[in-house]
């Protein structure tokens, strides 16, 4: 009986310890998702979340592993949906344009998600570890397939990501062309190196649809 005791105070124990770690990533997400998140400090985070800045680092060790914490849950489920789209598609420098496309049109929609994929970039890696990864490996699976000719996947993957980001800021300034998603995406594809009239028709195809984008802080 004394051993199920104690495997019970250990789960109680976990299952605060989890709540408390969500709380703070949920009340991050609300800083970082608005124009002046790019500020937020840890003393505002543990504020809006409730607790004390030591109970912050019993989670965290600091802004950069929140951020990453952050990303991963504001981009991991909306990810996998435009991974789940663009598996179908044979052509990489065509999967690259639609991820691009589908991200901003998201950010287009959901201007907290847009400001949060901005500020949390601004000191971190871009989009987060999950994104940042796939772009570079798409881009690689184009240069092996002699699609896009770059002396790195890296180059490939910054112009990628940080172009995308920067459009992000662009629309959420109410700034650019109404589609902006696909003359980004094609300029990008120019800019590795795709031929201009091929690089518009790749990003001109049309679009599949994602459905509603979920995001586990809601």
């Amino acid at each position: 009986m004394e051993d199920v005791a104690q495997e019970r105070r250990l789960e109680v124990g976990r299952q605060r310890r989890a709540r408390t770690r969500a709380n703070i990533v949920a009340a991050a997400f609300d800083l970082f998702g608005s124009e002046e998140g790019l500020f937020t400090r840890i003393e505002d985070i543990a504020a809006k979340a409730g607790v004390t800045r030591a109970t912050f680092y019993n989670h965290f060790g600091g802004m950069a592993e929140l951020r990453e914490a952050v990303s991963y849950e504001v981009t991991h489920d909306f990810l996998e949906g435009v991974n789940t789209i663009t598996r179908s598609l044979s052509d990489p420098r065509e999967r690259a344009s639609t991820a691009i496309r589908l991200y901003l049109h998201r950010a287009r929609l959901d201007r907290r998600w847009a400001w949060s994929m901005v500020n949390i970039s601004a000191n971190g890696i871009v989009f987060g570890a999950e994104t940042h990864r796939q772009a570079e490996l798409t881009v690689a699976e184009a240069m092996q397939a002699g699609l896009l000719h770059l002396r790195s996947s890296v180059l490939g993957r910054d112009l990628v990501l940080g172009t995308t980001l920067s459009a992000i800021s662009t629309m959420l300034r109410g700034e650019g062309e109404q589609d902006q998603p696909e003359l980004v995406a094609g300029h990008i594809l120019l800019a590795m190196g795709v031929p201009f009239d091929t690089a518009k028709e790749i990003a001109n195809r049309p679009l599949p649809t994602l459905g509603s984008p979920r995001c586990s802080l809601d």
